[in-house]
């Protein structure tokens, strides 16, 4: 599955960094209300056992579809929380429709790296973008899953994964924010409680919530 990158040159000087903020935040993204989060392109490097026992090449690219399906859903999950606890400053769409409507245009996880920020924001009737990348080992859901947690100081475990979340703006595609973080083993996760570990490590930096400072 091709990875989805939004943000192009953008992206140079977020890599460096666990968390940007486009320093033009607040101008390019006072008008939005609705925000629309993609499934995350995701790609598996399982050994040739796995690939086997996954159904081969078909199977894990299957897996890979529903993983970041997984990853979407939990995403929308932890924002309509956000929401219901009056600690988010725009709406976010279904996820069920913004996938009927990608579905309904053709694009696919295949194509959908052939679309800029603005020509998917104006598909699906939407002010910005938040899309993504997961890179792992192992799947985060399902029944094949290992769990995971974060990496935290010099005595983690081997990382096993990298997830990114970038949000771009509908209009002009500009990169507003970007998330990178390591994933290693651990116990008692799943994709939802990952995710929301995640984005509560950044909540005080994710620019559309009510406790952001920049």
């Amino acid at each position: 599955m091709l990875l989805l990158v939004l943000g192009g040159a953008q992206l140079a000087g977020a890599q460096s960094r666990e968390i940007y903020t486009n320093p033009k935040f607040r101008e390019l993204a006072q008008d939005h209300k609705m925000l629309a989060v993609l499934p995350f392109a995701v790609a598996l490097q399982l050994r040739p056992n796995e690939v086997a026992k996954s159904g081969g090449p078909e199977g894990v690219a299957r897996l890979e579809a529903r993983e970041g399906l997984d990853v979407q859903s939990a995403l929308q999950s932890y924002f309509l929380k956000r929401k219901a606890e009056n600690d988010l400053t725009v709406d976010i769409q279904d996820a069920t429709r913004t996938n009927a409507l990608l579905a309904q245009k053709g694009v696919t996880p295949a194509t959908v790296a052939t679309f800029t920020p603005e020509q998917l924001a104006a598909l699906l009737g939407v002010d910005g973008i938040i899309s993504g990348t997961f890179a792992s080992s192992q799947p985060m859901s399902g029944g094949a899953a290992f769990a995971m947690t974060m990496v935290v100081g010099f005595g983690g475990a081997t990382n096993t994964g990298k997830l990114a979340i970038s949000i771009n703006d509908g209009k002009t595609g500009e990169l507003l924010w970007k998330y990178d973080k390591s994933l290693s083993r651990g116990l008692g996760s799943d994709t939802n409680s990952i995710v929301t570990t995640i984005m509560r490590k950044a909540s005080r930096q994710f620019p559309y919530s009510k406790e952001f400072k920049g």
